[in-house]
């Protein structure tokens, strides 16, 4: 048998009939109610976990979403942020989405695990803005968000990211709350 050669993952389909137009993505709270909305989707159409991120351009024009997609998808990489990440640098074609100089933002509905920290750094992200703490979502669901540095925040803000927490914090645990009484469904 041939070594794979090629690599599929996909978002859900419901995310092709999403209704941006006329969308006010102006605020950092109206980004992150946003990611925070596709995470609550992909539990309601059982498409996957609890998480939804989408990334900016400085003039809060959207380029691209990202929800948890990992056992559908068979990869433990389809994280919502990565998902988006993958498809933002897809859609500009350049690996570091800040690359010709226009900050990019990512707005994610729970603080990034320690695959997405990661990925976060190398993605060419100006600004960061988070709904759920990592506590919450290990308070609220069954997931293992990994270890991060002690100072993580610094560490990003040392890399120029500007990080902002507790966006929507609220509805954003709410949805985790939801997903942790489903018992976890694993899709």
């Amino acid at each position: 048998m041939p070594l794979p050669v090629q690599l599929h993952i996909t978002l859900p389909i419901w995310v092709m009939e999403l209704d941006i137009a006329g969308r006010d993505f102006s605020t950092d709270a109206a980004k992150v109610a946003f990611a925070i909305e596709l995470s609550k989707h992909n539990i309601e159409r059982q498409s996957g976990g609890p998480f939804g991120a989408a990334v900016f351009s400085a003039q809060h024009q959207l380029i691209a979403v990202g929800v948890n997609r990992v056992v559908r998808q068979s990869c433990s990489l389809a994280h919502a942020e990565t998902m988006a990440y993958m498809l933002a640098q897809q859609r500009l074609q350049q690996f570091r989405l800040n690359e010709l100089g226009s900050p990019v933002t990512l707005a994610t509905s729970a603080q990034p695990c320690c695959q997405c920290y990661g990925a976060t750094m190398w993605a060419g992200i100006d600004r960061l803005l988070i709904g759920a703490r990592a506590e919450d979502v290990m308070a609220l669901t069954p997931f293992d968000e990994g270890p991060l540095p002690a100072d993580w925040v610094g560490e990003l803000d040392k890399r120029g990211i500007d990080v902002v927490r507790d966006l929507e914090r609220d509805a954003a645990c709410a949805v985790l709350k939801m997903y942790g009484e489903l018992g976890g469904p694993n899709y």
